[in-house]
């Protein structure tokens, strides 16, 4: 019998997560309808995390889209312009070639990147209203206004055939977020009458009990805490938050201070935020130029480099080797930030080198100046109780996260919960939602200007290079097998205690190196192979008895 052609009935609505589960960033998630064969997709969020000790070299790491690049992708539709949900979109839209979907501050930072990399001529980007609602082959989708630390951050409400989703992608509930409107509570108790499969939610403060707090808070408090200040003042915060923008803005008009943009990034958004009407404070903004020669009680740095970054303003300025900009005794600087897992360590080498430069250094540890951008327990619960979802998915989070997540959905009677990894495809419809699939789930890394697999030949080097160092030994080897000259040996990131020391570590792993060649046959002293594969063994046996590590080990045979 000749096999049945698949039909509608063999329709299935999926969600596949690539990057941003088990894990807090890099977010890249699919959504796919149709029989297996002949699924289409869209991906929701393209984003991007950032290197770290553990990958030398790498500072922007992405997720790996080989799958769906086989598939029939239709769109990407961005939730909001966070960096860990846009910042791959022109490394990654060449693979895809698709039409993008952003609201209108989005659309900008979008546009922007895809500028920057000369694609922004050959992507259509369509600007949807906020609240606007469009289809997409079989998916009508609808943006739900929600609050979040970024203008314009957008649930999505995703329809088919086969029924309702609501991907809320980052979102916290402020009663006064100050610049754009309050989380539509009404849309999201509309999506619950007509009855939600699942939602797919964000897991970042699901430890925390209670609310996450308020801009209009912040403000208050930044205004206080600026007017208390006699010298110069810095503010470190996130260049995306641009009600923080606005409340720092702001402050400084109070305390009669003219506001400098450090960095580029701050000047990049408040360009955007201008540019689309959400910036209206009045505070004049200065050159750096003009700063430096700004008596210091009235002047205001607004800077990029809360998370510690080395080559953000910040940094440079509390290592003395900002071009203009100088912070010293009698100045203060706000961090008006949070701290991201993973960055602890340089935030507080950062705030270490101001502290010895004389300079007051204020964080939301002594004064309320910062709130996240994140739901807390409590706004956990009232959105499980607006939707009313009939199974739970968290995303963005660690494992921890996520398994805590599910727990506190089961505990508000979901009657269904999945806790996905990268890879995992989920059928949402028909049927009861579960993993049927797993697919490819690796990582690019950006390495200058070239896109790098995760685990290629190049970074498993650079990694051992940074760790265990390198010893690259050459000699010299006639047509007959006679050794000419060498073994000469050369050593980079390997310690001794004195040069004496280094000196003989050397003639030892050189005389190994010499009597194996020694050692080995007349076929295979014919095999520049063998000889390279015996001194590597040799080399590396013997700096390991030296230095206690296996290096990185090169041999070069040059045949004369």
């Amino acid at each position: 019998m000749a096999a049945r052609r698949k039909t509608l009935d063999d329709a299935e609505f999926v969600f596949l997560p690539l990057g941003g589960s088990n894990e807090i960033g890099m977010n890249l998630n699919a959504y796919g309808y149709g029989p297996p064969e002949a699924r289409q997709w869209i991906i929701v969020d393209i984003g991007v995390t950032f290197g770290d000790a553990t990958t030398p070299g790498i500072d922007i790491i992405m997720a790996d889209p080989e799958f769906l690049e086989d598939e029939d992708v239709l769109a990407i539709v961005l939730t909001h312009a966070h960096e860990d949900h846009v910042g791959a979109i022109a490394h990654l839209w060449p693979r895809f070639r698709v039409p993008v979907y952003a609201t209108p501050f989005t659309a900008v930072l979008a546009r922007e990147k895809l500028r920057e990399a000369g694609l922004d001529r050959l992507v259509k980007i369509h600007v949807e209203p906020l609240d606007g609602r469009f289809s997409i082959g079989p998916f009508d989708l609808q943006l739900i206004t929600l609050t979040h630390s970024i203008p314009e951050p957008n649930g999505l409400a995703i329809r088919t055939p086969l029924g309702l989703v609501l991907h809320t992608g980052d979102w916290k509930i402020d009663p006064d977020p100050l610049i754009g409107a309050v989380t539509d509570e009404t849309a999201l108790r509309a999506l619950a009458d007509e009855g939600v499969i699942a939602m797919i939610c964000d897991s970042t403060n699901v430890f925390v009990e209670g609310h996450a707090g308020s801009e209009a808070d912040v403000r208050a408090e930044l205004i206080r805490v600026v007017a208390e200040q006699k010298g110069r003042v810095a503010v470190a915060c996130f260049a995306s938050n641009v009600a923080r923008f606005e409340s720092a803005l702001l402050a400084a008009e109070a305390a009669g201070r003219s506001v400098c943009l450090v960095g580029r990034s701050m000047r990049r958004i408040y360009g955007a935020a201008k540019e689309v009407g959400l910036l209206k404070a009045a505070a004049p903004v200065i050159s750096e130029q003009d700063a430096a020669h700004l008596a210091p009680e009235n002047v205001m740095l607004l800077c990029t480099g809360s998370q510690g970054e080395p080559q953000a303003a910040l940094s440079r300025i509390a290592s003395g080797n900002h071009p203009t900009m100088r912070l010293g005794l009698g100045d203060s600087v706000l961090f008006s930030s949070r701290v991201i897992p993973g960055n602890e360590q340089k935030i507080f080498d950062l705030q270490n080198r101001l502290v010895e430069c004389g300079v007051q250094v204020i964080t939301d540890h002594d004064r309320p100046i910062h709130v996240s951008g994140h739901p807390c327990r409590e706004e956990l619960r009232l959105m499980y109780q607006w939707v009313r979802p009939r199974v739970a998915i968290p995303t963005h989070g660690e494992r921890r996260h996520i398994l805590e997540h599910a727990a506190l959905a089961r505990s508000l009677q979901i009657s269904e919960t999945l806790t996905p990894r990268n890879g995992d495809m989920i059928r949402l419809a028909p049927g009861p939602a579960a993993v049927i699939d797993e697919t490819p789930a690796g990582r690019l890394f950006l390495d200058g200007s070239v896109l790098t697999p995760e685990g290629s030949e190049s970074l498993r080097e650079r990694a051992k290079l940074a760790f265990a160092g390198i010893i690259h030994l050459s000699l010299a080897v006639s047509e007959s097998g006679k050794l000419l000259s060498g073994p000469e040996l050369r050593v980079s990131g390997l310690s001794a205690s004195t040069a004496a020391h280094q000196h003989s570590a050397l003639e030892r792993i050189e005389d190994a190196a010499e009597n194996s060649f020694l050692k080995l046959d007349r076929g295979q002293k014919d095999d520049d192979e063998a000889i390279e594969n015996a001194l590597r063994r040799t080399v590396r046996r013997e700096a390991e008895a030296v230095w206690g590590k296996k290096p990185l080990v090169e041999i070069s045979v040059l045949r004369v």
